[in-house]
């Protein structure tokens, strides 16, 4: 399908109202797909046929002390993910330290475990193995 004979004019229109601050067919986003809506194009016009007009929105987005709602959306997002990141490296180091213990308090009853097997197996300890007696979970 080819462009309409006064596509270019209408995106410039358009892209004037948009950053004038009075959009009559878009919500006045300062993005490419708002920028299509208000001219009553397709968005692949602006990313396929017009990127010259794209760019120039973006640059004068840009110039009047502006940033895009694209670029805006994607900052938030990133210190969202940063500060997640940051989370979960904290509760990473938590976790290896608690591992840590674990390990370490899992050795020490092993070899408490391995002592007190040798004491009863000893035959002149004073300690005697008592019967078990059987969970109230193995009833």
């Amino acid at each position: 399908m080819s462009p309409a004979p006064d596509e270019r004019d209408r995106i410039r229109a358009a892209m004037d109202r948009i950053l004038e601050g009075i959009p009559q067919q878009s919500d006045g986003a300062l993005t490419i797909v708002a920028l299509a809506t208000e001219a009553g194009v397709p968005r692949n016009a602006l990313t396929q046929r017009h990127l010259d007009l794209k760019n120039e929105f973006y640059e004068r987005v840009r110039a009047r002390g502006g940033i895009p709602d694209g670029e805006k959306r994607l900052r938030r997002q990133l210190v969202k993910a940063k500060e997640l990141r940051a989370k979960i490296k904290a509760e990473n180091l938590q976790l290896r330290a608690d591992n840590e213990a674990l390990v370490a308090t899992l050795h020490q009853v092993v070899m408490e475990n391995r002592l007190l097997r040798l004491q009863i197996s000893d035959r002149s300890s004073n300690i005697r193995a008592l019967p078990m007696q059987p969970c109230s979970e193995d009833r």
